[in-house]
Formats: C-alpha cells, structure tokens, sequence
C-alpha cells in the first residue's frame, strides 16, 4: 500500500484500476439480474464474464474520456461516491437511475431523503465510496505532458475497444438476443447508464425549442347562468396501488368507510408516469402521456391556470414535496410545515390540510372553488411512519426504511395501514363537501399519481421505466364522489368507471366539473360527460 503511493503511477493505471472496482463491487444488481435471464450453467457462465469485461472496457473509454491530467482525482473520488448510492438503491430497491430519475433525485426534499437514509447506506457510502476516495487522493500519479497523456488516452481507447469488439463477436449469437430482447439488463450497468442518464436529462432540459409561457384555454369562460357554484375538491394521492385499494376486491378492506359512502370507483385507471415528478405535471396538462415532455409542460400553462381565467378560485394545498410546478400561478399553502399544519406528530398528518378550508371558502362568495390536495399518501419507503398508530390495524409491520430487512407481510401490512388512513382522510373531506351542500354543487375527485412495487420479483417503490414497469407502479386508484346538487347520470359513469381509462382524462375532467366553455375541451376524455 505505502509503495503504491509513493512511486508515482499511470493515470491508465488508475483508471483501469477504478473501472474494474466498478465492476467487481458496483454492478450486483446488474449481475444478479443477467443471471435470472442467463443461468449461471456450463453453458452460460463464459457469456456472464465476457459481460463483465466488456463492462470493465466501456467503464474504461467512459472514464478516459471524461478525466483529464488535471481533473482525473476530482472525476474520480466524484464517481466512486456517486456509483456507491447508486449501487446501493440498485442492490436494495431494484431502482433504475434514469433521465426521470434523474429528475427525481433533484427535486427530492431533505424531509423525503432523510427517510431514505440507513446504516446499510452508511456501510456502502464508506466502504464502496469514501475508502476507494482516499486511496485514490493519495495516489501518486505520474505527471505527463498534454501531447503524452493523449496519445495514451487514445491507446487506452483504441485498446478497450478492441478488446470489446473481439469478445462481443466471439459469444456474438448471446449477445444479438442480450441487445435485442433483454434491453431492460443494460438499465442496471453501473455506472455506465446513470452517466447516459445524466447526459439525456441534461439534454432533455436544455436543449429545447421552449420559452417563455404558451398560454392555453384563453377563451375560457363560465356562463353567468351556471348555477349553483361549484365546489370541487381534488385529492392527489402519492404511491397508491389498485390491488391494494379495498374498493376494488381486495382482500383486506382498506377502504372501510369510503365504501360507506356513495362514490364512483374507477377500476382501470392508469397513470401517466411512474413517478410524482412525471404524473403530477403530466395529469393537469393538456399533452397527455403521450406528448408530454418536462419542458414543454413547464413552459405550457396547465388545467389549473385554465380555471382561473375562467374565474374559478383556485387553492393548492401541499402536504408531500411540492406540486412540481403545477402551482406555480395560483394560491399555493405548504403543508408540510408545522407553523401551518396544526397536525403535526413526528410527521405533518394529510388531515391537517382540511384544517382552515371552510374559512376559505367562506372568504370565497363568488365564483366556483377548486381545492387541490396533494397528499403524503404512502410515500416509501418508510410507510410506517405515514399514519398515526391508532391505524396500525395490520401487524406485525416494518419499522424501518430499509425494507430489505422486512419480511412481505411487514411491509405489506406498513403499506395498507397507511391507505386505512387516506380512507379517513377522504371520508373527511366528503363530510367537508356534505355540509356546504346547499350552498354549492360539491364534488370530489380522488387519483393517485402512480402506483408502488412492495418487493414483488425484486422490486420495490416505484420509478421504473414506464414500458417495462410493472402493472403495480401504473394501475392506481381513482375514486369520484358527488353532492346532492350536483346534476350528473351516475349511473352511467359507474358503467363507464369499469372501462380502461388514463390520467390523461384529468385536464378535460376538472374543465367539465366547473362547466368551462373553451376550445380546448374534449368531451371525449371527460369523465363527466357521459354521464351528462
């Protein structure tokens, strides 16, 4: 050890050594993953190592290119600290560190990354990124000139390649189904696609055609006849699943006193991304799963922005990390804060976001009300702290953020105890609704913006890459209740409830609730329509 930081060497040397570190320690899941594809037999097992050095020879053209003589330890020690998280969510959570991912990490809150913290991580971060740090630091490596550290880039490229290209087409007939049927393996090569990763979320937020604000909906308006006013409140579920909502047969009734009540379940709805920071900008836009894009969203005005051209009063209430831009132009109150949530025991309870509203729709006398509520629903990994112990109906349950150390029934049980608490919450704020009956033709409108994987076939929370998620983190929970002065044939929206429907219904549903006229409504994708 003391001679290999006394005697100065390579930066090839350092590099090669790095990237085979990576490789050997960093990529679990992306073994144990090729290995549930490929069985480790006789047959199989010189394929898995020619995929390890093929790895070893990308992460070294990948380090190559982005270090320099100057910036090579700084690269480095930046690397090793970054692919040990990354390693260790992989390894843990299944997650795949994508562009959406990406986005995910740096909109994420201290309040949301404190609950993702554990000694297991700790372990990881030490062993897999601080130590490999230092040692690195203290190396000694061999100064060359520009013109030398070049051609001794070029040498290390030019060989890794080539090394890569002559094991590729020895086991070539493996890797023509390894590139073309089993795409989703690559996602877990460490550090390799979080570094693609990083370069499409810098290329999806900055290189785009989009500036200024495209306003939207600019005719719409509501007649002076429509009467009586509106009073609409959506609820914004965080990580619901459908098969876990007592509503729809499951077999444990979360969903006790929402079933007590008569509401319309939606039992087919699927989300529009399998993230908050996808679904939530997504569902109040006008662009649909399908045409949206972060940064078209962001410079588009949304539903919300909409309904207040249209007079509508509009109120975003926020008890999970932030609304993701959706509110940026309307009156906007941050629960999460206990100066403000007067139900705060460790954590600020959702219920606390019902405190004070009918203050506010009293200080409204004209005009129809929207309340927005997003929840903290059952936000994970720590899904026991997401309900106060009088729910803790489902026992024994996960104590911990480290769900590996949980058995299924643990965090299933977590998980369930905190879906009996949104009942509570959303039969609340139905008794909120009943009592401004005669004043207002009163409404609510319950989804979910994604679903959640409790540790079935490895994976667990949610963010997986839509077109290969599993149904879990897409097939969410919808619920709708209404007034008695709210006009509306239910019986055929609960026929229409039990057909396939999409988040992307949100934009043009919310426009129907308050009667807007405007060009940019389809009733096609109204869930009220048809039932008018």
């Amino acid at each position: 050890m003391l001679f290999l930081f006394s005697k100065p060497v390579r930066a090839r040397t350092v590099i090669i050594a790095v990237a085979l570190f990576f490789v050997l320690f960093t990529n679990g899941a992306f073994f144990k993953h090729v290995s549930e594809v490929y069985a480790l037999d006789s047959g199989n097992f010189l394929f898995v190592v020619s995929l390890g050095i093929v790895l070893l020879c990308v992460t070294t053209i990948l380090l190559t290119l982005f270090s320099s003589r100057h910036t090579i330890k700084p690269i480095l020690i930046t690397m090793l600290v970054v692919t040990s998280m990354v390693a260790y969510f992989m390894d843990l959570y299944d997650v795949v560190i994508d562009s959406h991912m990406i986005q995910n990490l740096l909109e994420t809150n201290i309040k949301e990354s404190a609950d993702l913290l554990s000694f297991k991580q700790l372990l990881y971060f030490l062993f897999l990124g601080l130590i490999p740090s230092i040692i690195v630091y203290r190396i000694n490596i061999l100064p060359m000139t520009l013109k030398e550290s070049i051609i001794d880039k070029v040498k290390v490229i030019v060989a890794a390649l080539v090394v890569a290209v002559v094991v590729m087409f020895s086991f070539s007939k493996y890797y023509t189904s390894f590139f073309r049927e089993h795409k989703p393996l690559r996602y877990y090569a460490n550090p390799a696609y979080y570094l693609y990763s990083i370069g499409r979320y810098v290329q999806e937020t900055f290189s785009h055609p989009y500036s200024g604000l495209a306003v939207i909906g600019q005719d719409a308006k509501i007649l002076p006849s429509d009467e009586p006013r509106k009073l609409i409140v959506m609820v914004v579920g965080e990580a619901v699943r459908w098969d876990h909502f007592g509503l729809n047969n499951y077999e444990r009734d979360t969903t006790p006193l929402l079933r007590k009540e008569d509401v319309i379940n939606f039992t087919q709805f699927t989300s529009c991304g399998t993230e908050t920071a996808v679904s939530v900008p997504c569902m109040f836009s006008s662009l649909g799963r399908e045409g949206y894009e972060k940064e078209k969203a962001q410079h588009t005005e949304n539903v919300l922005d909409v309904l207040k051209r249209a007079g509508v009063n509009v109120l975003w209430r926020e008890n999970n990390s932030d609304s993701k831009g959706v509110a940026t132009r309307v009156a906007f109150e941050d629960y999460q804060k206990p100066s403000i949530n007067t139900i705060c025991e460790g954590e600020c309870r959702d219920e606390g976001m019902l405190v004070g509203l009918q203050d506010y729709i009293e200080a409204h006398p004209k005009g129809d009300i929207l309340i927005v509520l997003h929840q903290m629903g059952n936000h994970g990994p720590a899904y026991y702290k997401r309900y106060p112990k009088a729910y803790e109906k489902y026992t024994p349950v996960c104590q911990t953020n480290q769900l590996e150390q949980c058995s299924k029934e643990e965090i299933t049980n977590a998980y369930d105890n905190s879906i009996l608490y949104t009942d509570t919450f959303l039969t609340k704020v139905i008794a909120l609704l009943k009592s401004n009956d005669e004043k207002f033709a009163t409404g609510m409108f319950y989804m979910s913006d994604h679903g959640e994987s409790l540790g079935e076939n490895g994976l667990y929370l949610h963010g997986f890459p839509y077109n290969i998620a599993p149904e879990a983190q897409k097939h969410i929970p919808a619920v709708m209740w209404f007034g008695k002065q709210f006009k509306i044939d239910k019986a055929r929206i609960n026929a229409s409830a039990k057909e396939p429907q999409t988040q992307d219904s949100l934009f043009h549903t919310l426009l129907g609730y308050m009667e807007v006229n405007t060009s940019i409504y389809q009733p096609k994708l109204d869930l009220l329509h048809v039932g008018r």
